[in-house]
């Protein structure tokens, strides 16, 4: 999928904030332990951070953990974490060994179109590279098998466009939607409005979407 860079500076998608801690200890430390495990190869670098991310870290809807996740740094401290908060743990590792890494969403739906919830993953741009490559950390279960891959997409949930999902082009430097402590929004080509709750989210897909006001 061609993304779209919300900040043109490369720049903006390796810097660090109060979300994308890179900075922070934990985050460090579990970034410099994994990029060693690779001898520094980004390539196996992302792939590793991926699979740390997906699969040892539970969504919390998976795992019933009532803990609301936000910072980088806690998603990786407690383990625990909706797809939003994942996004900020993998960008932060991705960040922390200089690869760019951003934001981007979907909107996905029930089977019949209903309920329509939005969904956070991330893209990333190994060095050399001209192109974003979307991945989704989410975590696997049955009915779902994200992988790594660079040459092709395999995302926990491919979009199903007769039904009204939707894949968002637009590549955020911060996170635009999932706030644990109150509403954010991500505005889509429709114009909707993605608002967070302030506890974990039971459907296990994202947030509940709702229309902008």
């Amino acid at each position: 999928m061609q993304l779209i860079q919300e900040q043109p500076d490369l720049a903006a998608y390796l810097a660090a904030d109060d979300i994308v801690d890179h900075g922070h200890p934990v985050v460090h430390e579990t970034a410099d332990a994994l990029w060693t495990a690779t001898d520094g190869d980004p390539y196996a670098y992302a792939k590793v951070a991926f699979e740390f991310v997906r699969d040892t870290i539970p969504h919390s809807a998976d795992s019933g953990d009532t803990r609301v996740t936000w910072r980088a740094s806690d998603v990786l401290s407690t383990r625990n974490g909706i797809c939003f908060a994942k996004s900020h743990a993998l960008v932060a590792l991705l960040r922390a060994q200089g690869i760019p890494a951003g934001f981007c969403y979907q909107r996905l739906a029930d089977d019949d179109g209903s309920s329509p919830l939005v969904h956070g993953l991330i893209a990333l741009r190994l060095p050399g590279s001209a192109h974003w490559s979307r991945q989704d950390a989410r975590g696997n279960k049955p009915g779902v098998d994200a992988q790594f891959t660079l040459d092709r997409e395999q995302l926990a949930f491919p979009v199903r466009p007769d039904i009204g999902e939707v894949d968002y082009p637009e590549l955020y430097a911060r996170p635009a939607c999932g706030r644990g402590e109150g509403p954010a929004g991500v505005r889509g080509p429709a114009g909707a409005l993605a608002e967070a709750p302030d506890g974990p989210v039971a459907a296990g897909r994202a947030v509940p979407l709702s229309p902008a006001s």
